[in-house]
């Protein structure tokens, strides 16, 4: 069994400062829940918690986001190790629930009544399958998504000479050729059709070359069975694809990231992100900027539908929690119908759920949220991560070969690829 990294140990300090923040209630039937530090969510979770304790005499809900640190699952790892975790966790990681369910930290919550018949009720079966732990238990309720897709500006795409966005590997690379020779010929010195972070992070990659992996296989696994299933073509053509991009100056190695937002400043035609950046883009455009989304470009020989990475962050209950039942209760309030249309009112980020375009509750909010709509209906295809302890390793060491191949050309793709799938396998070597 894999455990948790030991090295935790020297974000122990933080326990003491969880601990004495910690809004533990007297009542040992009360529950104590933290939230993610995005104020949307504190303000939707802050309404639904005084709406249960108005409605509700039996128990009690009180509310905190996440203590601030470094990241909040350095602060929850710090709370796990200190045992000060709270009843209920709404902004876990998908790829971290692994790691905790083999650490006998969290609640299987198949085991309570009524939550299976439910799930299958809001979740098709393919997200039940992608959340069920390697044990058979189910460790996490699916909550929110936020897909990655392609963000363009409708102006510059509508002057090159495909008047649309690319959809294909070959399309965008002729765009990108197209755009850089306008630009050039204008008299730009830094402008680029598009831009991904250069950082070797491993989660950058949920930006990149995850959710084009996904694009191109039709959703396939990274890891599976405790062997890496990643050293194949898609992978590959990936990261020929962003090697072109950066090798022609398509994409900026440059850090752009500390400058003024580049994409509403022109100086990039497109980008790889998620549906936060509508709010931000509506409150920082110029009244002229006009833009979309479009899903992940494919390769050209491409069939059948384009999958992305969907971002998910889903709730868990730790078994610090005296109560499960009476959690699982108020979740089922979280995760009703109502609960979500305010998660979408309020936050601005989709449910994860079957029907989210055709339940008529979310109409209206959709008619009103165009753009929104767009991502509604990447949500079909959408995969969150495997189940796997060591998930970040994963993507780190992904990550490493990314930054030797892609940013820089010292390897091949294919050797790129093949040296992370065998550090990978090394990861589950007894």
């Amino acid at each position: 069994m894999v455990k948790i990294n030991l090295k935790i140990l020297s974000l122990l300090f933080v326990c003491l400062l969880i601990s004495c923040n910690n809004n533990g209630n007297n009542d040992k039937d009360d529950l104590v829940y933290w939230s993610s530090n995005n104020s949307y969510e504190i303000n939707y979770a802050r309404q639904l918690t005084e709406e249960w304790n108005k409605n509700n005499l039996e128990f009690k809900v009180s509310f905190q986001p996440v203590p601030e640190g470094q990241s909040s699952e350095e602060i929850i790892l710090a709370a796990v190790v200190g045992e000060t975790t709270p009843d209920i966790y709404s902004n876990m990681w998908q790829g971290d629930v692994e790691a905790y369910a083999q650490a006998n930290v969290l609640i299987p919550l198949d085991t309570l009544d009524g939550f299976m018949e439910f799930l299958y009720d809001r979740c098709n079966t393919s997200t039940i399958e992608e959340i069920r732990s390697l044990d058979g238990h189910i460790y996490q309720i699916p909550w929110k998504i936020n897909p990655i897709m392609l963000i363009y500006n409708e102006n510059i795409i509508r002057d090159l000479s495909l008047k649309r966005p690319p959809k294909d590997y070959s399309e965008f690379l002729e765009s990108s050729k197209e755009f850089k020779k306008d630009a050039d010929g204008d008299g730009y010195i830094d402008r680029w059709f598009g831009y991904a972070e250069v950082q070797v992070t491993w989660w950058q990659r949920f930006f990149d070359f995850y959710p084009l992996y996904l694009a191109s296989s039709g959703g396939a696994s990274l890891v599976k069975d405790g062997k890496a299933v990643f050293n194949n073509e898609h992978s590959i053509n990936v990261f020929k694809f962003l090697r072109t991009l950066y090798k022609n100056n398509y994409f900026s190695k440059e850090k752009l990231s500390a400058r003024q937002d580049v994409f509403l400043s022109r100086v990039i035609a497109t980008r790889f992100t998620g549906p936060w950046e509508i709010m931000h883009a509506d409150n920082f455009k110029t009244d002229d900027f006009e833009y979309n989304f479009v899903s992940m470009p494919v390769p050209d020989d491409h069939e059948g539908p384009v999958y992305t990475y969907g971002d998910p962050k889903n709730i868990v209950i730790f078994n610090t929690c005296k109560k499960p039942e009476n959690a699982w209760q108020y979740l089922k309030t979280m995760i009703s119908d109502e609960g979500d249309l305010q998660l979408l009112n309020i936050t601005n980020q989709l449910p994860r759920r079957k029907d989210l375009l055709e339940n008529n509750l979310f109409q209206k909010y959709f008619n009103n949220n165009i753009k929104m709509k767009v991502f509604a209906q990447q949500a079909k295809y959408v995969k969150g991560t495997d189940a796997s302890p060591v998930l970040k390793e994963v993507f780190d060491l992904i990550s490493q070969q990314y930054e030797a191949c892609v940013v820089y050309g010292i390897k091949t793709p294919e050797q790129a690829i093949q040296d992370a799938a065998d550090a990978v396998n090394l990861l589950f070597l007894d």
